[in-house]
């Protein structure tokens, strides 16, 4: 599991933004110092897999190797400068007959955290995921089980938690319960 999910608590900063204004598209080297802020935020990293960002070397080596890493990767986008990332992950991406699931995974600049960017985005992906992606029947999704504010955005996105997985991984040297949710195919009206 390349990441789990950002908290997505109110940052105090309540100015509202037009979600429509938040676009998915995919990321350039040109967004290097946009992906530097989030990645290098220890408040971002904390639920996340990997350490924040020390160099912008790591920041281009993450923007060169997306196409290795992610089904389905993009920039999440205010304005076109990138505040975050949404990715689909698949188990085995080179054999769709077998993968029928996906993993979403999504991280955003804590500047925007509580102001329904991430369950605007959330909704969306999962469009996107069964509709250009057909092979797939399932989108799960690994949250924290301290991280209530993406299990927040999840529910509000049509996810249903499935249950809490205990010790499910070591992260940063720390066993952590994991909460699994999904949204199924046929769960969507599309």
């Amino acid at each position: 599991m390349e990441e789990t999910f950002i908290s997505s608590k109110p940052s105090g900063n309540e100015q509202s933004i037009d979600l429509n204004q938040i676009t998915l598209r995919p990321f350039h080297l040109s967004d290097l110092d946009d992906l530097m802020v989030w990645r290098t935020d220890e408040k971002v990293a904390k639920f996340c897999s990997w350490e924040p960002y020390t160099s912008k070397e790591q920041g281009i080596s993450f923007i060169e190797n997306i196409p290795n890493k992610f089904l389905w990767c993009k920039a999440i986008c205010l304005n076109n400068r990138a505040i975050g990332r949404v990715s689909l992950k698949s188990r085995s991406p080179h054999d769709k007959s077998r993968n029928k699931t996906a993993e979403l995974a999504y991280v955003l600049a804590s500047k925007y955290w509580g102001k329904g960017i991430a369950t605007y985005v959330v909704k969306q992906v999962v469009k996107v995921a069964f509709s250009e992606l057909s092979h797939l029947e399932r989108v799960e999704a690994f949250v924290d089980v301290e991280n209530v504010g993406s299990q927040r955005v999840l529910e509000k996105a049509g996810f249903q938690k499935e249950g809490t997985l205990g010790k499910y991984l070591v992260m940063k040297g720390k066993s952590r319960d994991m909460i699994i949710f999904s949204v199924l195919s046929t769960d969507l009206q599309l």
